[in-house]
C-alpha cells in the first residue's frame, strides 16, 4: 500500500502536521515521511497559522483541540491560502457536530484519534468524492465510551461529581471507569 502513495503524491509532497501531542506528532511525521511527505510540524494554533501563511501546503493534518485554540483556525488560514490543499482534521473525541464544522469550512476528511499513518495517508490521498476506506482497526464501542467519559471529565476540570452529574451516572460509578485504563 505504501509504494502506491509514492505515485498518487504528485509534484508538491508538502504536509504541515498541527498537533499539540509532541510524541504523537513525531511519530506521524517519521511515518508520513516514510511514504513519501516532505513534512513540516506545528505544536500550536499559533505556528500552524504561520506555516500556512508563509509556506501554505499541498496537504495538511490537524488536531482540533489544541492547547492555544481551535485547528479550525488553521484550516481556514489554509483554506484561504490554498484552496486545493487537502486536509485531514484528526481529534481524539469524535463528534458529529465538530465534524460537520471541520467539513464546511475546508477539511477533506475527518477521523478519530487514534488514527495511523495508513488511514491517514487514504484520507489524504482520496480522490473527489471517495470516500477512503474504512479503517482497518477502527476504535470499539467501548474505547469510544472511555473517550467520551475522558473528554467530559477534563471540560469539567476533572471534577467527578460535576462529570457524573453530566453524564447522567453514579459519582462511585464513574470513579471505577476513571480508576481503569483504556479500552482497546
Amino acid at each position: 500500500m505504501a509504494e502506491q502513495n509514492f505515485d498518487e503524491l504528485g509534484e508538491d509532497k508538502s504536509l504541515l502536521l498541527v498537533d499539540d501531542d509532541e510524541p504523537f506528532l513525531r511519530r506521524l511525521a517519521k511515518a508520513m515521511e516514510k511514504r513519501g511527505f516532505d513534512v513540516e510540524m506545528a505544536g500550536s494554533v499559533a505556528a500552524g497559522t504561520a506555516v500556512a501563511t508563509a509556506r501554505p501546503p499541498a496537504y495538511a493534518v490537524v488536531d482540533l483541540r489544541l492547547e492555544d485554540g481551535n485547528g479550525l483556525d488553521v484550516v481556514e488560514v489554509l483554506r484561504e491560502k490554498r484552496p486545493d490543499s487537502r486536509i485531514v482534521v484528526l481529534t481524539g473525541y469524535g463528534a458529529i457536530a465538530t465534524a460537520v464544522a471541520a467539513v464546511k469550512i475546508g477539511a477533506t476528511d475527518y477521523l478519530s484519534k487514534p488514527a495511523d499513518a495508513t488511514d491517514i495517508t487514504n484520507a489524504l490521498l482520496a480522490k473527489g468524492d471517495d470516500l477512503p476506506p474504512p479503517p482497518e482497526n477502527p476504535m470499539s464501542a467501548d474505547r469510544v465510551r472511555w473517550e467520551h467519559i475522558q473528554r467530559v471529565y477534563e471540560l469539567c476540570d476533572r471534577n467527578v461529581s460535576e462529570t457524573a452529574r453530566r453524564l447522567n451516572m453514579h459519582r462511585r460509578t464513574l470513579q471505577r471507569i476513571l480508576a481503569k485504563r483504556s479500552p482497546r
